[in-house]
């Protein structure tokens, strides 16, 4: 995969028709996520007993393709997958370089492997840096 400038082709062109593509192919399902070594979201649940007279927090495993995971008071900021899947990628390949100074791919191709629908990210990449040129 052509890294150069990832974070300038994909944050400048977020809404690249490429977006809508393979947003249209995913199955929002998350087992990207759930491979991928460098992921890390998570929620937290609580679990009250039947009486109400204890609480108990448990930290569990999230990832971003899950519809609630945007949610917020007044709705969700990422209300479809093709919105979901362009957090995802820009996170792993653009501002995660912003806040680590590297990838957040290491290129392992879990992702790929793992996929049903067969996305393959640097696949996607290379759509998008196609799409720029044109």
């Amino acid at each position: 995969m052509d890294t150069s400038d990832l974070p300038g082709l994909l944050m400048g062109h977020l809404e690249a028709d490429r977006w809508t593509e393979v947003g249209k192919r995913c199955l929002s399902c998350a087992n990207c996520t759930l491979v991928c070594p460098t992921c890390f979201c998570w929620d937290a649940t609580d679990h009250v007993d039947i009486l109400g007279k204890s609480t108990r927090r448990e930290r569990v495993w999230d990832s971003c393709f899950n519809p609630n995971f945007s949610y917020v008071v007044g709705g969700n900021t990422r209300p479809n997958i093709r919105s979901r899947y362009r957090q995802w990628l820009t996170h792993k390949l653009a501002t995660w370089k912003d806040q680590f100074a590297v990838l957040g791919c290491v290129g392992c191709g879990r992702c790929i492997t793992w996929c049903p629908a067969g996305i393959d990210l640097t696949e996607e990449v290379a759509a998008i840096r196609a799409e720029m040129k044109a």
